[in-house]
């Protein structure tokens, strides 16, 4: 830090404060070289601005709260508790913040989701995976519910209805 009134690079903080909810970090510090004291305020930066590439190439800043109205919408009467799926935004959230910079496509996010809600409830994945993958025809939707069917087998090692 230059001192303001010597322009010397030799300084130590005497006090540090946190202020604006914690936003803000007030540091008075003195001037090693002219003994005159004076104050600096540190901005804690924010995490990087994540952009979300839609489909059809338009960007937007990423948004939790749409990753939420999907796994809300899925979910819908199922019982899945709130906690739950606030906790799936959470590590979907906190995966693509440590795996992308500054760009994330939408597919990425959306196969995410998928996971994560094949894990949990199939109902709720089949409803997901509907809209996301955007169906054609019943044929693709069976052949969805087979692919999912066969994993359940390998999982639990028996059939499962739907």
């Amino acid at each position: 830090m230059l001192c303001p009134y010597c322009q010397t690079d030799n300084d130590k903080v005497i006090d540090s404060r946190s202020s604006d909810a914690g936003k803000v970090i007030r540091r008075r510090r003195e001037c090693l070289g002219c003994a005159k004291r004076f104050t600096t305020y540190e901005r804690v930066e924010e995490l990087s601005k994540l952009t979300v590439i839609k489909r059809d190439g338009s960007r937007v800043p990423f948004n939790r709260d749409n990753i939420l109205r999907g796994i809300q919408a899925a979910c819908g009467k199922r019982p899945i508790s709130e906690n739950l799926r606030v906790a799936i935004v959470d590590q979907i959230e906190e995966h693509v913040h440590r795996n992308f910079d500054r760009e994330v496509p939408t597919s990425v996010i959306g196969e995410l989701v998928c996971t994560k809600l094949r894990d949990i409830d199939e109902v709720a994945y089949i409803r997901f995976a509907s809209e996301y993958h955007q169906f054609k025809d019943v044929g693709e939707l069976v052949a969805s519910v087979r692919e999912l069917t066969m994993r359940v087998k390998d999982v639990k090692g028996q059939d499962k209805l739907f």
